[in-house]
């Protein structure tokens, strides 16, 4: 080959070697960085009663098909998920059970992402007024509004004057402990429909009248960590209309939260595995993720 031909050929290919390290080098620095995710929370974080099980900690109940793992398997970000079925605000700042650390520790300054449902738990809010409303509602045999009438705005009361300014301390503390991260509160699916649904008797025993009063008590609970969420600088990933339609009085394949009797769940009035689908999906429309 003439002299003048080969280095012809050596300088294309010089050049060739050099764009292609280029795109390398340019592909890398613009490539998506892994987020540091953080799942903080209480059961419908965990998924507690979704199959299968994280065997690392029992006490938790924590699933390994809930929300936070599911937005870590779409988006590959590297999950620490600390959610605790029972989990209380207070949780967040001391040790749920002996060897689970306050859910706080997990977070730090690398942290980019993270998500929590928090306050149903605090003053028992979920599980008094549902355990008071189903006995009532069993001894009324489905009529009136026993348990309003019983316990008025008790259950508003302390979701107003101890949930809330506990629900703000608790986010400032997950801000303060994890200060370049992004914070997303996700509200609570609609546990039962707008109105009575008699079909649903069976499932879900509440008085008619006593529907929309435990209606009201989720939304006050909504409204709440919206508040706060709002305060802190959060974001809060309201479920109020996408969850329409998917309580626990749907058929199975529709509903998103498993009722209080002939449900297919281990644990009812939670999420399901297509409940904590469906929230970790309107989670990441809401955060632009995906």
């Amino acid at each position: 080959m003439p002299k003048h031909a080969l280095s012809r050929v050596m300088t294309a290919s010089a050049a060739a070697v050099g764009a292609l390290a280029l795109g390398l080098t340019d592909a890398t620095a613009h490539a998506t960085p892994t987020l540091d995710y953080v799942a903080l929370g209480d059961s419908y974080s965990a998924g507690s009663g979704v199959l299968p099980i994280d065997p690392t900690n029992l006490l938790c109940l924590r699933s390994t098909a809930n929300y936070p793992h599911v937005i870590a398997a779409s988006t590959g970000a590297r999950l620490k998920d600390v959610t605790c079925g029972a989990a209380q605000t207070s949780h967040f700042t001391e040790a749920q059970y002996p060897g689970v650390a306050p859910q706080v520790n997990a977070l730090s300054a690398g942290t980019d992402l993270v998500t929590l449902t928090i306050g149903g738990n605090d003053n028992s809010t979920f599980i008094n007024a549902i355990t008071a409303c189903g006995s009532a509602g069993v001894l009324s045999g489905g009529k009136g509004s026993p348990c309003k009438d019983r316990h008025g705005t008790s259950f508003d009361d302390q979701i107003e004057n101890n949930t809330y300014p506990a629900l703000k301390a608790a986010l400032r503390e997950v801000m303060d402990a994890a200060p370049n991260a992004r914070v997303a509160a996700l509200g609570y699916p609609w546990i039962t429909p707008a109105a009575a649904d008699p079909s649903c008797f069976l499932k879900l025993p509440i008085a008619a009248g006593d529907v929309p009063y435990l209606r009201g008590i989720q939304a006050h609970l909504n409204d709440v960590v919206e508040r706060a969420a709002e305060e802190t600088g959060a974001t809060f990933v309201d479920f109020a209309q996408v969850s329409e339609g998917h309580d626990a009085c749907e058929a199975p394949g529709t509903r998103w939260i498993e009722p209080l009797l002939f449900g297919h769940s281990l644990v009812p009035v939670h999420p399901n595995a297509l409940g904590e689908r469906r929230m970790a999906e309107h989670t990441m429309d809401a955060l632009g993720l995906g």
